[in-house]
């Protein structure tokens, strides 16, 4: 992979958050610190530190991908109610792959494991709003 200052960026912008930004994200803040920057050259460069394993790529079953700098395995929780990504904290279960071969016609490469609820942000306002 060649060095390119757009991607050192992108990187850098993706490595100061805690959550799990969309491209879209990445780009509008980006794009205060330079206008020349575009939205295809945003997904373009998270599409190769992903494929390169520099971040991760986090496709879940409906919505925009999130992306974090976390490559190591670990779990998700995505709230119902505003769509925020959180990781889980535990220990991943290492023997799931192993009892799930035994249900698969085929070879079991790795997991994702996403938890869904409200975030306390969520339940809070709800809770303020009674």
């Amino acid at each position: 992979m060649n060095y390119s200052r757009q991607r050192e960026e992108v990187l850098e912008q993706l490595n100061v958050h805690h959550d799990h930004p969309t491209a879209d994200v990445i780009f509008s803040e980006l794009r205060d610190k330079d206008p020349n920057i575009s939205l295809a050259t945003v997904y373009r460069n998270l599409k190769v530190l992903a494929e390169n394993g520099i971040i991760r790529k986090l496709t879940f079953v409906s919505g925009a991908d999130h992306f974090e700098p976390n490559v190591n395995p670990h779990y998700h929780f995505i709230c119902d109610c505003c769509g925020k990504v959180c990781d889980v904290p535990m220990q991943v279960a290492e023997t799931l792959d192993a009892t799930a071969s035994s249900y698969i016609n085929g070879t079991i490469t790795g997991h994702d494991l996403v938890f869904y609820g409200k975030c306390d942000d969520c339940c809070n306002s709800e809770d303020s709003s009674d």
